[in-house]
């Protein structure tokens, strides 16, 4: 191994390695790994989907799964299930999710690229999805989903939609699959950014449902139902440009009284938060998310802000505690700002406007920004994370600077404080 490499691995103290990419300048095209999503298998095993590119946008951006039948001790060695095997380039495969069904059939939802770019090429794309019956030994052919038109879609209806979905889907809605998602605005009819940085390009978040997954149909079949749709998307404004809508990346956690806990990165510094009572249907309208109801707002750049069921009562937020002004950074700079990290455990609160209340910030992890990986490397931790529970064992599976596939083991976090509690 590379003694780099072999140095940059242990920098923020994993307790497992998924994957470790082959080189550091991009010669093994796969120092791009990122969307990290890790899940219980039907069989029993730990399974993963990730993004692998030999770095993010890259024309052989692809899906690969791999299995660990030793709770992530090891893992098998990744194998591409959509888009093309490297050295071979073609339409790119992004940002999949996976869904387990009760008889066991595994989805795999992805991005389809198909050669027409409207935000980026990345995030254009058809909504496309594989199965398999057989714990991910073989996969079923593509199958397309068809996507109703939106307002934020280019007013030519051959342009795809620019969506992304970046965390597991979860059994939150009335025993359903239920995920938020990115819609980037479409080029065509965007409202002005009031910068050239892509952190003003506009976006909103919606949801989406499946419906009859259990029922194991065709993957093209899968019936979803799109909420929080045109008008009714969650919209959050621009600190320079009430007009413009920054809100990304949304996290769903399922209290204990049903309700749909959901946090978002925007750009106003600050997570943003919305809640559901009617498993999904409806939202609430977005506000800033604070420690506790009257207290200080949680800081936090434009980032994935996580939130996880730790399945003790309590949920998991990864913040980096600051609004974008980290040392000599400022708010646009996301390639270096993106870190430290820091764990809070938050607590139902049934009394409070805010319906979880956080105890103090705990640091997790840092890799004290130092770059690795091809192009201009990456020095940031990008939470594009996911966290499974498994015999009280609570592990979180990170991309560590988009390069190394990682895992920690979650440390007990202060409970908020009791005077907070009401």
């Amino acid at each position: 191994m590379d003694r780099n490499i072999e140095t940059e691995l242990h920098r923020t103290l994993p307790d497992y390695a998924v994957y470790v990419p082959g080189s550091t300048d991009g010669s093994t095209h796969d120092t791009g790994n990122e969307h990290f999503l890790v899940f219980d298998g039907p069989d029993g095993s730990l399974m993963a989907v990730w993004t692998q590119s030999t770095f993010e946008g890259m024309p052989n951006q692809r899906i690969v799964f791999a299995r660990s039948e030793d709770e992530g001790a090891t893992w098998s060695s990744p194998r591409v299930i959509a888009g093309q095997v490297p050295p071979a380039v073609g339409p790119m495969a992004s940002w999949a999710f996976p869904m387990v069904s009760r008889s066991g059939r595994i989805y795999v939802v992805y991005s389809r690229h198909i050669g027409v770019n409207d935000f980026a090429s990345h995030t254009t794309g058809l909504m496309a999805a594989i199965c398999s019956d057989d714990a991910g030994q073989t996969w079923s052919s593509e199958r397309i989903i068809p996507m109703p038109r939106s307002i934020y879609d280019h007013t030519d209806t051959s342009v795809p939609s620019n969506w992304i979905v970046w965390q597991k889907p979860g059994r939150v809605s009335r025993g359903r699959y239920l995920t938020g998602f990115t819609r980037w605005v479409s080029l065509a009819v965007r409202n002005q950014p009031p910068s050239d940085s892509w952190t003003a390009a506009e976006s909103v978040v919606e949801f989406m449902r499946f419906e009859n997954l259990d029922d194991d149909p065709d993957p093209g079949d899968l019936a979803v139902t799109w909420i929080a749709r045109n008008e009714d998307a969650i919209r959050v404004p621009h600190p320079d440009d009430e007009r413009v809508s920054i809100v990304q990346e949304p996290g769903i956690v399922e209290l204990p009284d049903h309700t749909l806990f959901c946090a978002m990165r925007t750009r106003a510094g600050n997570p943003y938060w919305s809640v559901s009572r009617d498993a999904g249907d409806t939202w609430s309208p977005p506000v800033p998310l604070r420690f506790h109801d009257g207290g200080d707002v949680i800081q936090h750049p434009l980032s994935p802000c996580p939130v996880y069921d730790l399945q003790d009562g309590s949920i998991l937020l990864l913040v980096h505690c600051h609004d974008g002004h980290f040392g000599t950074h400022g708010p646009d700079d996301t390639s270096f700002h993106r870190r430290p990290v820091y764990a809070l455990r938050g607590v139902h609160d049934p009394e409070g406007d805010q319906p979880v209340r956080f105890g103090e910030p705990t640091l997790l992890m840092d890799n004290d920004g130092v770059s690795i990986g091809h192009g201009n490397g990456r020095s940031d931790l990008s939470m594009y994370a996911s966290v499974t529970v498994r015999d009280d064992v609570r592990v979180l599976w990170y991309p560590e600077r988009k390069f190394f596939l990682l895992g920690r083991r979650i440390p007990d976090l202060p409970l908020p404080a009791p005077e907070v509690a009401s």
